[in-house]
């Protein structure tokens, strides 16, 4: 880089808005950085930058920023300590502070599930070190305290430590408060001498408490005496001193080892947290300056849309369109002092060198760049008369110099172009000047007071004129630019507002040169139909945005009766549903209870059969009994049956009508029969064979079918792959209440994978259902994922 282009990145104040980057940045190294950074020259580079800074502007927006509190330098210390140094407690703890940086910078990235970034290398290039980072915080408490816990051996020492300090300062104690050292001692108070444990004691009492004299007040009164009783405590607790400070250099080497065996990943993580502190700097300034990303372009025309320059107040400056490099690549701007010429000039210079340092201008959506390996600027404030003369010289100093530099990737500012000396020859210079400047084939744009130059740029090709607007009515600037328009001085209009004399005016004007005054003339023209056309533009941009208005409207009222709309349909299907689901549910409860009824009545029909058995028995033998007190008779004979008696023949108790079914034949000839319930056991001739056709006379008793539980035929298994969420409901609906009447106790719902809608549905009526008991989804070999394995209750 030049010297002179370094020169006019100072004169278009390109280290001030560095400055106000580097007080977005947290770490020291990320702030020298940020005021160090030089505008890149390669296009590819640029995007590369401004990538990063959208991506970084765009996690801000989203999460804020990540924290770089303890992003310090750590390298000295870490190569120290791979040469076998040993570090303080204040490197350990601020590797320990890095480590704990590059864990939360990382652990922010990781919350991001979005696109790829410019900036996911970096993130994913931390390393960070949980265990070290904890060890050393575990370890070191602050600069000045190592924990008890930092090893065992420590922990040891330091209760012996304590144990001996305790018993001195109990030895101590009895001294300071037994009444026969009362006039010995200067005061009952115990105090330190070279870290050992004294009392004070009067000078002319010395001997009286025999101890070491360990020092003397500047009086001479005092002696500090450590009592003979002491001295062993003490002496024990300065040899655990001495131990306890080579057990802290050895966790201290410990810990420094383990850093140098990290040292790359630590200096890795370090280097990289500063490029994201500057790079989220960059964010934040864009912030700040209400900043955009500008198109990059590649031909060398900068076109910039309501652009502002960031050093001045975002309440007070007026935004201004000024381009360069599509039509025209000379532009030529006139006006009157104070007008805004050389802002306009440094806004287009310096929005251009921060494009190319990687960070967003202060300008509208659709502003232009282009990427210069140059942006060469004079510019300078003018001068009064009596330095006239050095003024000249100065300027073309900077023009010779500048001149010499320019070529096809150059843009050049010129502020007061041949100004400074006499302007007939000050004008002939400045158009040669520019000429010698487009024969390079560098961008070139440069203000002036030169009538001169207003006419050479209305007809020659490529150069074009741009004025800044001033109110004649307030004698005030706009700071508008207008580009396509020459600027005029307005002298005799603003004098003539000022109470300069209409004669001395005209009188003026008389001493102007023919074609000058009717140049001003048409000048003064254009600006009248300048001003009418932007009012008719500004009324036909505000019915244009009121019908804009009017259309957003209507659209907005459309959408939201589309929704509501949508919304009544969603509560009338959501209201069906519901109807359908309660409907289901009272279905299933009066099933459930039908079929719990159904229960209880067979239980209760087969108690009353029971009974009506026992009672029929009883009442048999009851009046077997009766017609036996009665009167006396012969028993009447049991008739030998035809054939012997079989399991599941039918035979009658003599006296009792109730016939009764064998069961079982014994060894030894008894017969278990069971009428009914009730079982009892017989010889075979005390019962008489009911012989086949009796039995087919006795009439078939059937038994009440009002009696039997109906089980309709149910599945275990129900695909409803394919089916809408609604009809899928209803389905299962069917399938759970068939299982419920069919007794099943385990049923499988095949819904399959898909995108899960299905599977959800089928859960949350599973869930309601009170007859499902619960519920899971497959294992491998029953479809994983794709079914779901109920158990009903």
């Amino acid at each position: 880089m030049s010297e002179l282009f370094e020169k006019s990145m100072r004169t278009l104040e390109l280290p001030r808005v560095l400055s106000m980057l580097a007080d977005q940045a947290v770490s020291d190294e990320a702030k020298r950085r940020a005021l160090g950074l030089t505008p890149e020259t390669e296009p590819e580079e640029v995007l590369r930058l401004l990538d990063q800074t959208d991506a970084a502007r765009e996690m801000i927006g989203l999460r804020g920023s990540p924290s770089f509190s303890g992003v310090k330098p750590v390298g000295e210390a870490l190569d120290r300590a791979d040469r076998g140094g040993g570090l303080n407690t204040r490197e350990l703890l601020t590797i320990a502070g890095l480590l704990t940086a590059a864990r939360r910078t990382r652990e922010y990235f990781t919350g991001d599930a979005g696109e790829k970034t410019a900036v996911d290398h970096l993130f994913l290039s931390l390393h960070g070190n949980r265990f070290l980072e904890e060890r050393i915080k575990s370890v070191i408490l602050d600069e000045d305290t190592i924990s008890d816990n930092a090893s065992p051996e420590l922990g040891d020492i330091r209760r012996k430590m304590r144990a001996a300090q305790a018993k001195s300062r109990q030895v101590l104690q009895r001294i300071i408060s037994s009444p026969a050292y009362s006039k010995v001692l200067q005061e009952s108070i115990i105090t330190q001498r070279d870290g050992r444990f004294v009392v004070p004691v009067k000078a002319e009492q010395k001997g009286a408490l025999p101890g070491l004299v360990h020092d003397v007040s500047s009086t001479g009164a005092t002696l500090f005496v450590e009592p003979m009783g002491v001295v062993q405590a003490n002496n024990e607790y300065i040899e655990l001193e001495a131990k306890e400070k080579k057990e802290i250099e050895r966790i201290l080497a410990e810990l420094s080892a383990d850093a140098a065996n990290h040292r790359e990943d630590i200096q890795g993580d370090y280097d990289a947290l500063v490029r994201l502190d500057l790079i989220f700097a960059r964010g934040q300034l864009s912030y700040k300056l209400d900043g955009v990303r500008p198109e990059l372009r590649r031909d060398g025309a900068v076109v910039l849309r309501k652009a502002r320059h960031p050093l001045l107040d975002r309440a007070k400056a007026v935004p201004i369109d000024i381009e360069i490099g599509d039509s025209f690549d000379t532009l030529v701007i006139t006006g009157p002092n104070t007008g805004g010429k050389t802002v306009s000039l440094k806004t287009l210079g310096l929005l251009t060198l921060m494009a190319q340092c990687g960070l967003h201008i202060p300008a509208a959506s659709g502003s232009q760049i282009s990427v210069y390996e140059r942006v060469l600027a004079d510019v300078g404030d003018e001068q009064s008369i009596e330095q006239s003369l050095s003024t000249f010289s100065a300027h073309m100093t900077g023009i010779v110099q500048i001149l010499k530099e320019t070529d096809r990737r150059t843009l050049v500012l010129f502020d007061e172009l041949g100004a400074g000396t006499d302007p007939v020859e000050g004008a002939a210079l400045a158009v040669a000047i520019i000429q010698r400047v487009r024969r390079s084939g560098a961008k070139l744009a440069a203000t002036t007071h030169y009538a001169e130059l207003k006419t050479f740029a209305m007809t020659t090709a490529g150069v074009e004129n741009a004025s800044c607007e001033f109110d004649v009515e307030s004698l005030r600037p706009t700071y508008r630019l207008l580009i396509g328009i020459p600027g005029k001085s307005n002298a005799f209009a603003i004098s003539k507002r000022l109470g300069l004399p209409d004669e001395v005016v005209e009188e003026a004007k008389a001493q102007m040169a023919g074609d000058s005054v009717r140049f001003e003339d048409v000048l003064t023209q254009l600006e009248q139909k300048r001003q009418a056309l932007e009012k008719r533009q500004a009324e036909t941009d505000r019915l244009y945005q009121q019908r804009e208005k009017d259309a957003r409207k209507a659209r907005e009222f459309r959408t939201q009766m589309e929704k509501a709309r949508d919304n009544a349909r969603s509560r009338g299907e959501a209201d069906a549903r519901r109807i359908l689901r309660d409907a289901k549910s009272a279905a299933d409860q009066t099933m459930n209870e039908l079929a719990e009824l159904r229960r209880k009545q067979a239980q209760a029909d087969a108690a009353q059969n029971l009974n009506e058995a026992q009672a029929a028995i009883r009442r048999g033998l009851n009046e077997a009994e009766e017609k036996l007190r009665s009167r006396e008779f012969e028993p009447e004979p049991i008739p030998k049956p035809s054939r012997p008696i079989q399991k599941g023949d039918q035979v009658e108790i003599p006296g009792v009508k109730t016939p009764a079914e064998v069961v079982s034949v014994g060894k030894d000839g008894s017969l278990q029969l069971q009428a009914g319930r009730m079982k009892m056991t017989v010889k075979a001739d005390e019962v008489r064979l009911i012989e086949e056709a009796q039995r087919k006379k006795s009439a078939p008793v059937r038994s009440n079918p009002d009696r039997q539980l109906l089980r309709p035929a149910a599945t275990s298994e129900l695909d409803i792959r394919g089916m809408e969420s609604i009809e899928a409901e209803s389905v299962v609906e069917t399938f759970l209440s068939a299982a419920v009447m069919g007794r099943l106790e385990t049923v499988t719902i095949i819904h399959g994978k898909g995108t899960g809608v299905l599977r959800k549905a089928v859960h949350e009526l599973l869930r309601r259902n009170k007859a499902v008991k619960s519920f899971r989804l497959g294992v491998y070999g029953e479809g994983e994922s794709g079914v779901t394995v109920v158990t009903m209750k």
